[in-house]
């Protein structure tokens, strides 16, 4: 079933994206599944299908999932990272993606929309495209041209919204009312896809869990993703705790910084700043209460990350051949910061989470590049 912050119960097959109270949904927990249920034909993500909560006959796959992890290290501590970009459209986007629009294919939509900043805008129009479902992306007009000529190229109509992040959030809202609105950020079945991540890392470690896991966050759907995949994978007896969940936002957009720090259980109001990772440039995310919580369930932690750290970073990644989008190289300031705070610790196994390509943020890289 589904269900909402009021605690009501919907059908798992019921065509909605949220609560009659207006609250995001998600499926009430799972059992999980074990080694035994991976089926180790399928040379993606969907070799976790067991772990969805209602069988897909004919899902809308790309060949998402099943990205390097790759050894990696940050002042000389040992880590493992998972390049992200390897997903089909270049983004972590696609585990969600994948998942949701199987689901809307099989329910018969024929026409969606969405918004996004970018890298979920061009996920949610290519595997539109794969499905034979028309779709609309709202965006910011301060998105990165090569996010919205993707999306274009797919066939979506994108239209750009003035004003932030959430202004575009907001206007989605609006036109939900005459259109299927699918949005990534609040969709349960999206969560549905980025929990196999957890999945996935569980079998590259040796099906063992690692101690943390480092990512950034805007929304927030990969934090809940872990929470939601190593939650199933402790109740099913395959793991035997949860791995720490320490993410990174920009400190010009960081409110789930300021409420982890506050002990709040929400994000409350604040006056941010645009910034150069604008992937994580969520003021008020729709799921803040459950992101919250899962980093603390977890025993984990937030940072906020400098502006003037996120361009060297970027260009740290980039000389050890990682082309990283700034969204995602917040994580190597932040692991400093965990290191420094002890929140991650030497001889522990951490994976860090890239989540998207710098080839879709080519005009910012430019820039940033130009101003060194």
């Amino acid at each position: 079933m589904l269900v909402d912050r009021a605690g009501r119960r919907y059908s798992l097959d019921e065509p909605r994206w949220r609560g009659d109270d207006g609250s995001p949904l998600l499926v009430e927990p799972l059992p999980g599944i074990t080694r035994d249920d991976v089926d180790a034909r399928v040379r993606s993500q969907w070799r976790y299908a067991a772990a969805l909560p209602l069988p897909v006959d004919r899902p809308v796959t790309l060949g998402e999932g099943c990205t390097p992890l790759l050894p990696f290290e940050v002042d000389g501590v040992p880590l493992s990272v998972k390049p992200e970009w390897f997903n089909p459209t270049a983004s972590f986007k696609d585990r969600g993606t994948t998942v949701m629009m199987s689901v809307l294919a099989a329910q018969g939509v024929t026409a969606m929309l969405e918004d996004s900043s970018g890298n979920g805008g061009s996920s949610v129009a290519a595997y539109a495209a794969a499905a034979g479902i028309r779709a609309t992306i709202l965006a910011p007009g301060s998105t990165s041209p090569a996010k919205i000529q993707q999306s274009r190229a797919h066939g979506a109509t994108v239209d750009l919204v003035p004003g932030d992040r959430q202004a575009t959030a907001d206007e989605a809202i609006r036109r939900s009312a005459s259109t299927r609105y699918a949005s990534h950020n609040w969709h349960p079945y999206f969560l549905q896809g980025t929990k196999l991540l957890a999945y996935e890392i569980w079998e590259d470690l040796g099906f063992a869990a690692p101690d943390a896991v480092v990512l950034p966050a805007g929304a927030g759907s990969l934090v809940l993703g872990f929470h939601l995949g190593f939650g199933e994978l402790l109740r099913s007896g395959a793991i035997s705790r949860r791995p720490r969940l320490l993410v990174a936002q920009p400190a010009h957009c960081s409110p789930l910084v300021a409420a982890f720090a506050a002990g709040a259980p929400a994000v409350g109001p604040g006056r941010w700043s645009p910034t150069v990772a604008e992937g994580t440039a969520i003021a008020v995310p729709v799921r803040d209460r459950e992101v919250l919580a899962a980093i603390r369930a977890s025993g984990g932690d937030l940072a906020a990350v400098a502006e003037a750290d996120i361009a060297p970073a970027t260009f740290e990644l980039a000389r050890r051949g990682l082309y990283a989008e700034p969204t995602s190289s917040i994580v190597v300031p932040a692991i400093r910061e965990f290191l420094r705070r002890g929140t991650l610790r030497r001889g522990e196994t951490t994976v860090v989470i890239l989540t998207g390509s710098a080839l879709k943020a080519a005009d910012t890289v430019g820039r940033l590049l130009a101003e060194r």
